[in-house]
C-alpha cells in the first residue's frame, strides 16, 4: 500500500485508463470507474466511497471526479491528477465511445444519460469542472496535477508529482487511443 492517497479527477475520455496503467506500474493498487449503474443517492452514494478509499492507493474514472471537494475534505494530504484534453476532441471521442448509450452515472454528472443530442451540454459540464477543479486547488497547488496526455505530458510530470524518484523507461501508456 502507498502512503497517500491519488485521485484521477479528469473526466472520463480525458485518459484515466492511461493514468490508471502508470499508476499500476508505479506500484498502487487502484480502482476505478466504479458505482456507474447506481442510482443511489450522492450522500449515500459517498459513503459507499469512503470505503473504496479505504481499499485502495488510487482511483480514476467515474465517479471520483464528481466528489473531488468531499475528498479532499476527507483525505486533504492526498493527491490530484485532473486529466484534460480540448473539448472538441473530447466530446469526439465520447461520441465514439458512448454514443447513445446511457448511464445512471452520467446521467447524474451531464443530466442526460447519453451524450447523443446532448452535445452541448456535455461541453458545458466537461469545461465547468476543469475550471472548478483549478479554482479549487488555486490555493492548493502542491495537491494537484494538471496532465495532457495527448500533448506529450507522461512520466517525467508524473513521478515528479507524486515523488516518485525512479521513472519508468518505458513510453508512458496510451490506452485506448482510438478514442
Amino acid at each position: 500500500m502507498q502512503s497517500e492517497k491519488v485521485f484521477g479527477i479528469g473526466f472520463h475520455k480525458t485518459g484515466t485508463t492511461s493514468l490508471k496503467i502508470a499508476l499500476v506500474e508505479l506500484g498502487y493498487s487502484v480502482t476505478g470507474p466504479n458505482l456507474v449503474q447506481s442510482r443511489t443517492p450522492s450522500t449515500q452514494l459517498w459513503r459507499k466511497l469512503q470505503d473504496l478509499i479505504e481499499k485502495f492507493d488510487a482511483f480514476q474514472d467515474n465517479p471520483w471526479p464528481i466528489f473531488f471537494k468531499e475528498i479532499y475534505a476527507y483525505r486533504p494530504n492526498s493527491k490530484f491528477v485532473l486529466t484534460v484534453r480540448p473539448a472538441k476532441d473530447w466530446i469526439g471521442s465520447v461520441m465514439d465511445f458512448f454514443g447513445a448509450e446511457s448511464t445512471p452515472m452520467r446521467e447524474r454528472i451531464y443530466g442526460f444519460g447519453s451524450p447523443l443530442g446532448h452535445e452541448r451540454d456535455y461541453i458545458e459540464r466537461y469545461e465547468r469542472h476543469n475550471t472548478e477543479v483549478l479554482d479549487f486547488f488555486s490555493d492548493k497547488p502542491a495537491s494537484l496535477l494538471v496532465m495532457n496526455l495527448a500533448a506529450g505530458d507522461g512520466w517525467l510530470k508524473l513521478c515528479a508529482f507524486l515523488g516518485k524518484r525512479d521513472v519508468p523507461s518505458r513510453p508512458f501508456p496510451h490506452a485506448l487511443r482510438r478514442h
